[in-house]
């Protein structure tokens, strides 16, 4: 087997993602095949940190507008988050890899709190480590959180899980012309307004000098190809 391209590695998988073919909340059979995926990526000799997100059940933004306190909303967000990383570590110990579970937001009766050194032994320890909690404050999304933990612990790239396999000049669910791009430089990105990922989180992203590869995690198998380098994404790098 050739040696892998990457040494360690972090999955930003969306809460949307969890709940396959429901409308929201979280679907086992998906939630499996993740799992499944991800312990596949973990076989190929890579150190694997996922970060959560929590909008299938609580979106903070969302929630805001009916009235609650945005920080209060987006508190509730980072609970979420937890909840689906709890889901998915039960999914990732039966499909037989190890795995932990770490907060930003502390409840340690439930999960590790999150500390970087912790984080980085768990992770050279061949665990699968699994992010919930956000940045553990208030107005900032997970995406920030994944290139915010990606940065800290010297990854090699981001991976980003969308509905989509790539990074378009605008939604191709929508336009059936839509352009697909391959390759990216960050500068591109910028230029061209591309929502790669949120302004503070690209933002950590391009000072980190960190590569973004974005695909859809619709296919079988997608992060373990998308790591190998198969399959459609799209790139977006220094």
């Amino acid at each position: 087997m050739s040696k892998p391209a990457y040494r360690r590695v972090l999955v930003k998988v969306s809460g949307e993602a969890l709940m396959g073919s429901e409308g929201s909340g979280l679907h086992a059979p998906t939630i499996g095949a993740i799992a499944a995926d991800l312990a596949a990526v973990r076989k190929l000799g890579i150190e694997v940190a996922v970060v959560v997100g929590g909008g299938n059940l609580i979106r903070g933004a969302m929630l805001a507008e009916t009235g609650v306190k945005r920080a209060t909303a987006d508190q509730m967000g980072m609970l979420a988050t937890v909840i689906n990383a709890l889901a998915l570590e039960s999914a990732i110990e039966k499909a037989g890899a190890s795995v932990r579970t770490m907060s930003a937001v502390a409840m340690s009766s439930v999960c590790e709190p999150y500390a970087r050194q912790t984080a980085l032994k768990n992770l050279k320890g061949g665990h699968i480590v699994l992010l919930a909690g956000g940045t553990g404050q208030p107005f900032f999304t997970t995406d920030t959180g994944a290139a915010l933990r990606a940065s800290e612990l010297e990854c090699d790239a981001i991976f980003k899980a969308t509905n989509v396999d790539g990074v378009y000049d605008s939604d191709p669910r929508k336009n059936k012309n839509a352009r697909r791009f391959d390759r990216l430089t960050h500068d591109e990105a910028l230029a061209k307004d591309l929502k790669v990922m949120d302004a503070a989180a690209f933002a950590l992203a391009r000072e980190a000098g960190l590569p973004i590869i974005v695909f859809s995690i619709r296919e079988k198998n997608a992060i373990a190809e998308a790591v190998s380098g198969k399959g459609r994404s799209t790139t977006v790098s220094p």
